[in-house]
């Protein structure tokens, strides 16, 4: 029953991330994280394909082995932050709600900027 548990969640969470690669303000790392500890108890098929995937698989043994970030995903993922709270600033009147997420869009954003960047292989 847990197997199955982990294998919906690995799932769930793997759509999420996907979802948040083209929804500006939904993360796809900590999702993608989540579907990889999820498959690795659920599905080890599901969890070989993560880590085998030409562009996921990058991401998550740098961070799995040296908790690294790429500086193009840095940087993808501080822009996403400025352009999500941007429309957030024009749509919402909340200034309570605006001020909250930028602090934890600041906050997102210094985790990001001070992981290292992952050291290449000889």
């Amino acid at each position: 029953m847990a197997q199955l548990f982990a294998l919906i969640f690995a799932y769930l969470f793997l759509s999420l991330a996907i979802i948040g690669v083209f929804i500006p303000g939904l993360p796809t790392v900590p999702f993608l994280l989540l579907t990889a500890w999820f498959a690795a108890k659920g599905s080890k098929k599901l969890h070989r394909w993560l880590y085998a995937h030409p562009r996921l698989g990058k991401l998550l043994i740098d961070w799995e082995q040296q908790q690294a970030i790429s500086r193009a995903s840095k940087m993808i993922a501080v822009s996403m932050l400025i352009v999500s709270w941007i429309v957030m600033f024009y749509r919402l009147d909340n200034i309570w709600l605006l001020a909250g997420c930028a602090a934890l869009f600041v906050i997102i954003a210094i985790f990001l900027v001070t992981r290292s960047e992952p050291k290449k292989e000889n």
